[in-house]
Order: C-alpha cells, then sequence, then structure tokens
C-alpha cells in the first residue's frame, strides 16, 4: 500500500494499526522483504496438564457414548 503511494494516515485507517506501528512495519519490510511480515508466535503460556492427562481427556472426547444413552442425557436419568 505504501509502495503504491498511500499516505501513513490512510493505510493506519484502513488497517486500524498505529502509525508507530506502521511505520515499524514498513522499515522491516524494507530492510527484511517478506521475511518481516511472518509472525513471530512466541511460545505461549506454560501447559497446565501432562502429556499423559491430555491424552485420556482427547481419548474420552473421541469416544461414543454407550448404546441408548443421549450424549446430552444425565447419569441416571
Amino acid at each position: 500500500m505504501s509502495a503504491q503511494g498511500q499516505s501513513v494516515p490512510d493505510i493506519t485507517w484502513l488497517m486500524q494499526v498505529s502509525a508507530d506501528y506502521l511505520r515499524d512495519v514498513i522499515h522491516a519490510f524494507n530492510e527484511q522483504g517478506f521475511e518481516a511480515l511472518d509472525p513471530k508466535w512466541s511460545g505461549g503460556r506454560p501447559r497446565t496438564i501432562r502429556s499423559q492427562v491430555r491424552e485420556h481427556i482427547c481419548l474420552i472426547a473421541r469416544t461414543s457414548p454407550p448404546a441408548g444413552r443421549s450424549p446430552r442425557s444425565r447419569p441416571g436419568a
């Protein structure tokens, strides 16, 4: 957009970002090319459950309910 002659205020309004952020992106793109546009993912929040517990939860979630029971029914109902 910048290379097409659009002004920074026009691009910031269109993309809903700050002028500082847009200038940073433009400068990074000019220095690094398309590599600058790749998202920089961080590791995120550490896991709170162990892998074994997660696998067990996934197994339960993929298991069909017993015959004759609706997935939304309560036990004993």
